[in-house]
C-alpha cells in the first residue's frame, strides 16, 4: 500500500530524540512531512545496532529535486525531505541528483552530483557542517581520517575529514564512478560512459600511503558498481554498450589484482550481506527500446547462482523501475526502491530474508541510496 499525502505535525518521535541525544538542544525542531508506515514491523533482534535508515532520493535531472528521507525503525515512523526541514537557510535545498550517501564518524556526506557539491551534514540531527564543492561529483569511500570522492572529470578528491579540506587529486580512467577500498587500497571503477562507444574497461588501483595509482586492471566496458565479499572477492558491474554488448558481472580477487570469474547474468545494482549476492537489473536497449528486468542472488561463498530470486511472493512484478537496495545487518530485511516513471514520486518496499514482503511506503523522486544510522554515531 502507498502511503499518500498523510501529515503527522507531532514533533516527539523517536527521530527528535536522536537530536537531544547528540545535544543540539539549540536547534527548534522543524514539522515534518511524517507517516506512521502502516503495518509496519520489525523483527525482534537481541541487541540492535542500527537505529535507522536514510534514503537519498536523486531527484530528477536539472529540476533541483533531491531529496532526503529517513525510517525510524523502532516506530516505523518515515521521514521525508530532512534537509530542508533541517536547513531553511539552503535555498536551494539538497540540489540536483543526489548520487551517494555515507556516513563516517558523526558525519553524514551526500554527494550531489549535477550540483557540483557534497553537503556535509550532522549524521543524527541533519544540520549542515560544510557544503564542499566538486565538480561533477559521483561516489564516495571512507579510511582513516580521509574521504574519496570521485569526479567524472577522472580524479579522486582526497578530503581530510578533520578540516573539510581537499589535500590532492588522484588520476583514473575516465568517468570514474564507485570506489571501494581493501587492504589499503582503493577500487576505482571507471567507465568512460561520457563518450559512448569509446567506453573505459577498467578498475584503477591506488595505493592509500602513497595516494597514487599503481595499476589498471582490464574488465569489461562502462563499469559502474562494486561490492565487496568476506573472502576478498571484488565485484563489478558492466553496464555494456546498450545495443550488443550486454551488462554482466565480474569478480576480481583483490590479494592477485586478476579477474577470476565472469557471471552470465545483467548487474546495475549488488549488494552483499555475509555470503549472499543480491542483484538487479535493468538493462535498456537502444534496439527494442526496452527495458528487461531481473533479479538475482548469488551465494558469493561458492560463487554460484542460486535458483531462487530475494523477491518469492510475486511482488516483483509490481515494481516498474528497481532503483536501490540495501540488507538491514539487524534483521536481514531487504529495502527495495521502485523509481516507477521516474517523474513521480516513488516506492521503498521491504522484503523479509525470505523474500516475502512485509511494507511499502511512498520515497520522494527516484529513491536510490541508502545509508543505516547506527548507535555509536
Amino acid at each position: 500500500m502507498i502511503i499518500k499525502d498523510m501529515r503527522y505535525n507531532s514533533i516527539r518521535y523517536t527521530f527528535i530524540i536522536l537530536l537531544l541525544a547528540a545535544c543540539r538542544k539549540d536547534i527548534t525542531p522543524p514539522r515534518l512531512d511524517t507517516v506512521q508506515i502502516p503495518g509496519y514491523s520489525r523483527t525482534q533482534v537481541e541487541q540492535p545496532g542500527v537505529l535507522g535508515v536514510y534514503l537519498l532520493n536523486e531527484g530528477n535531472m536539472n529540476m533541483n529535486k533531491a531529496s532526503l528521507d529517513y525510517l525510524d525503525l523502532s516506530t516505523g515512523r518515515y521521514s521525508r525531505r530532512l534537509f530542508e526541514a533541517y536547513n531553511p537557510e539552503v535555498t536551494k535545498g539538497l540540489g540536483d541528483v543526489g548520487n551517494d550517501i555515507r556516513i563516517y564518524g558523526s558525519k553524514m556526506y551526500i554527494v550531489v552530483n549535477n550540483s557540483n557539491k557534497v553537503e556535509v551534514v550532522d549524521a543524527a540531527t541533519v544540520t549542515r557542517i560544510k557544503q564542499l564543492n566538486i565538480r561533477q561529483c559521483r561516489y564516495a569511500a571512507f579510511d582513516k581520517g580521509y574521504a574519496y570522492i570521485t569526479s567524472n572529470d577522472g580524479y579522486v578528491s582526497v578530503i581530510d575529514t578533520a578540516t573539510l579540506t581537499e589535500t590532492t587529486r588522484i588520476p583514473t580512467g575516465r568517468n570514474p564512478e564507485q570506489l571501494l577500498i581493501t587492504n589499503n587500497k582503493l577500487y576505482v571503477a571507471n567507465s568512460g560512459g561520457y563518450s559512448p562507444p569509446n567506453y573505459e574497461r577498467t578498475v584503477s588501483v591506488i595505493d592509500l600511503q602513497t595516494q597514487r595509482e599503481i595499476k589498471r586492471i582490464d574488465v569489461a566496458i562502462n563499469l559502474h558498481r562494486l561490492a565487496l565479499d568476506q573472502y576478498g572477492d571484488l565485484y563489478v558491474t558492466s553496464r555494456g554498450d546498450y545495443y550488443n554488448v550486454p551488462s554482466r558481472l565480474y569478480v576480481i580477487d583483490t590479494h592477485t589484482d586478476q579477474v577470476k570469474k565472469q557471471f552470465e547474468v545483467a548487474a546495475s545494482n549488488i549488494c552483499i550481506y555475509k555470503d549472499l549476492a543480491y542483484i538487479y537489473s535493468v538493462a535498456w536497449s537502444y534496439i527494442t527500446h526496452s527495458n528487461t528486468i531481473s533479479y538475482t542472488l548469488i551465494n558469493v561463498k561458492d560463487e554460484t547462482i542460486l535458483n531462487r530470486s530475494f523477491i518469492t511472493d510475486g511482488t516483483d512484478k509490481q515494481i516498474d523501475i528497481p532503483y536501490g537496495i540495501a540488507v538491514d545487518p539487524d534483521t536481514e530485511d531487504v529495502y527495495v526502491t521502485d523509481a516507477l516513471d521516474y517523474v513521480s514520486p516513488g516506492i521503498l518496499y521491504c522484503f523479509d530474508k525470505t523474500g516475502k514482503k512485509k511494507w511499502s511506503v511512498e520515497t520522494g523522486d527516484i529513491p536510490a541510496h541508502f545509508v543505516f544510522l547506527k548507535k555509536n554515531q
